[in-house]
């Protein structure tokens, strides 16, 4: 029996300037996730939440807080990008190129543009990314640049979360299947 473990991320060596990383998971964005963003950080522009002001923008109907765009696509990078970073460095050139609306699902994708060793961290490099959030119908709404501080895998400090179970690895006869 072989126990795998679940996708683990990318270490600095994992990386390739050039390589282009589809993000795994689309979202589609839902009028609580907006709401409750919107408010959570205290963004008072009635176009988040207020569908009878949204109504009257140029837009027609309630605006995804730009924030929340921002947020979900960097979250749905970390997969590829980040699930091995010590921390994220900067994030620079945000544009967001057209709107998002609830309802609407994002799909990300990054480009590797830049890596290099640590001059200060020995343990890990610099990676830099341009991710980009396309709509379901292509369109590209946000990009961005980031560069992430990642693990070299030779001197990763081992962090594993996953408990050992007291009374030993899973077995066939546990799943019925004996």
């Amino acid at each position: 029996m072989t126990v795998h473990t679940g996708w683990q991320g990318r270490y600095f060596e994992d990386f390739t300037v050039g390589d282009v990383y589809r993000h795994p998971l689309g979202r589609t964005i839902s009028e609580a996730d907006n709401t409750w963003f919107t408010l959570l950080t205290m963004n008072t522009h009635p176009a988040h939440f207020d569908a009878h002001y949204a109504e009257r923008t140029p837009f027609g109907q309630i605006l995804v807080n730009s924030g929340l765009t921002i947020a979900m696509v960097l979250g749905q990078s970390v997969t590829d990008i980040s699930q091995k970073a010590v921390a994220n460095l900067e994030m620079t050139n945000i544009k967001l190129t057209h709107p998002v609306f609830v309802g609407d699902t994002l799909y990300a994708e990054s480009i590797c543009t830049a890596k290099r060793e640590s001059a200060s961290k020995p343990y890990a490099g610099l990676v830099s990314v341009h991710t980009r959030a396309l709509n379901g119908d292509g369109d590209e709404c946000l990009s961005f640049d980031r560069t992430v501080l990642v693990y070299k895998a030779t001197e990763a400090t081992a962090i594993n979360s996953f408990p050992e179970a007291k009374r030993g690895p899973l077995t066939l006869a546990e799943g019925g299947r004996a």
